[in-house]
């Protein structure tokens, strides 16, 4: 374990997030740490490689300074994280004192965002005369989808790029002691990340055991980010949720997220996957919770898909997530579980406000991109005036809890169980109460993966039976809300891909475009969506078209 390292008055500086706890120390921008051997070396490393991660840094580019004396250690560190960022433990990085610069392409999107492959410099300047041979090594400016390490920073002076992160190894001083000193400094964003994965490790120790391996998993388009976490062979998800930092108000006061009723923090994921697992359905185990830090290790349900390896459906695995999702519907609602820490959490109410705010997001982005203008006035009070119908014979309808995301990502195949325990579901925590048939929508017409009309219509048939065999059901009103559903999570899906790819240079998400265009034209075909199928041609076009 890092050993504490004291600031000047004998406790954190001014401004110190409690996020470090008594771990380290924050002070005046810095993060110090106490580092007792070399074990404990290349954990800070694989720490610092998770910070990366976390921050982004390997998709933007990345310059890190490792100074300090010979024999101080940067040169374990340096190979460490290089060797964590490879996946690779026996990776073979010899130093660079006499090649001055080693290469490593490392090509694993899940580590730089989508830059692949990522490209790693390992350089040392100890030997250098002269720092304009920077320009040479190419060590005098940071480039998307490059990490540079670089020992013996100082000799670079005046062209060496500038830190990002600059990490100091010292020994401490003391007569005897092996312990040394690492004060690390660098941009906010790198050092928010930094004290955000020291946090992450000291979760871990106390949750789990020291000596957690991590490794990042490719995340969503949300702001959550996981991990595998691996120890004496078992293996769990560290989920990294830390509380939504409440967005500019965009409605009565009110933020985006606090208006479409978006989990503010891992409370929710808690408290649903409670209700859901009372009900009888496969969610993960919480082993170890931090609440007020946004950190829950929670069981890892496995690898299985209910896609093949094309991300084709799988129709058998499609209908048994429908199995599940029918029968969870035929109980009673339930709408609050009471946590460990002794908080309730309520499921919100997937209100005419949360459905209307969604939708807007194709007025907002979308249709300005494909019609090549905004919205006039009288066309965006005609589409607002369409959704008010739609959502309030929606709501009208028959209400359960919709997980919100039940889609091909967010279900884990697990073919070693029977019955409806094959079918594990994650990514819940934005959990409403809202129409029964949204997440049946979902599941027929999955973002990610081409449902075809045939898949789709045994989805609904199936349910529909399923439904019809455990009381009193209408299946002409779930159509209609099946309808109204699907075009409404399609027309939100779109209006949010326009957007991260726009707002947050994600282009990556354009390629389902096609496929949703697809989907929407298929619902338009039920009646109910007359108005809208209408607007939407005369207005934007045919879809995908």
């Amino acid at each position: 374990m890092f050993a504490l390292a004291a600031g000047a008055d004998g406790s954190p500086g001014a401004g110190a997030e409690p996020l470090l706890e008594t771990k380290n120390i924050m002070r005046g921008g810095e993060i110090i740490i106490e580092i007792r051997d070399e074990a404990e070396t290349r954990r800070l490393a694989c720490d610092l490689a998770m910070a990366l991660v976390l921050a982004g840094s390997l998709k933007t580019g990345c310059m890190v300074h490792l100074s300090g004396d010979l024999g101080s250690g940067k040169s374990v560190l340096a190979r460490t994280m290089i060797r964590h960022l490879s996946g690779d433990p026996a990776l073979e990085v010899p130093s660079p004192t006499f090649s001055l610069v080693q290469h490593y392409a490392l090509p694993d999107p899940s580590l730089s965002g989508g830059a692949s492959p990522l490209e790693i410099l390992h350089g040392d300047l100890y030997r250098i005369g002269d720092p304009r041979e920077c320009l040479e090594l190419g060590l005098t400016q940071t480039i998307p989808g490059r990490l540079c390490l670089v020992e013996w920073p100082e000799n670079g002076e005046g062209e060496l790029a500038e830190a990002d992160l600059a990490i100091h190894l010292a020994e401490r001083g003391d007569a005897g002691s092996e312990t040394r000193r690492a004060t690390l400094s660098g941009t906010s964003a790198i050092m928010a990340a930094v004290g955000r994965s020291l946090a992450i490790r000291s979760f871990l120790d106390d949750g789990w055991g020291p000596d957690v391996e991590r490794r990042p998993l490719q995340g969503d388009a949300s702001s959550r980010a996981y991990e595998l976490a691996r120890l004496n062979g078992k293996t769990r998800i560290l989920m990294n949720a830390p509380r939504q930092v409440e967005g500019p108000p965009v409605r009565d006061g009110k933020s985006y997220n606090r208006i479409a009723r978006r989990a503010e923090d891992v409370t929710a994921f808690a408290g649903v996957a409670a209700i859901l697992r009372r009900a009888g359905l496969t969610v993960p185990q919480i082993h170890a919770a931090d609440i007020g830090q946004g950190l829950l290790l929670i069981e890892h349900l496995g690898t299985g898909q209910i896609t093949d390896a094309e991300r084709r459906p799988i129709g058998e695995r499609y209908l048994a997530t429908v199995e599940a999702i029918a029968g969870f519907h035929a109980g009673p609602v339930e709408t609050r579980a009471r946590l460990d820490t002794g908080a309730i959490h309520t499921v919100p109410p997937y209100d005419r406000d949360a459905m209307m705010i969604e939708v807007e997001l194709l007025a907002d982005w979308y249709a300005p991109r494909f019609k090549g203008a905004t919205l006039t006035t009288g066309e965006r009070a005609e589409f607002t005036s369409i959704w008010d119908a739609l959502i309030a014979t929606a709501l009208a309808g028959e209400t359960r809890l919709c997980l919100r995301d039940l889609h091909s990502p967010n279900i884990i195949w697990r073919p070693e169980r029977t019955g409806t325990a094959r079918v594990g579901l994650i990514d819940f925590q934005d959990a409403v109460i809202g129409p029964a048939a949204y997440d049946i929508a979902c599941l027929g017409q999955d973002a990610r993966v081409d449902v075809d009309a045939a898949l789709e219509q045994a989805i609904t048939d199936r349910y529909c039976d399923l439904r019809r065999q455990t009381g009193p059901f209408d299946r002409a009103a779930f159509e209609r809300d099946y309808a109204i559903m699907a075009a409404q999570r399609v027309t939100k899906i779109l209006g949010i891909f326009v957007r991260l790819d726009e707002q947050d240079g994600k282009p990556a998400y354009l390629e389902h475009m096609p496929r949703l265009h697809g989907y929407l034209e298929r619902s338009f075909a039920h009646p109910v969506l007359k108005a809208y199928r209408d607007w939407y041609r005369r207005v934007i076009g045919t879809a995908g078209a």
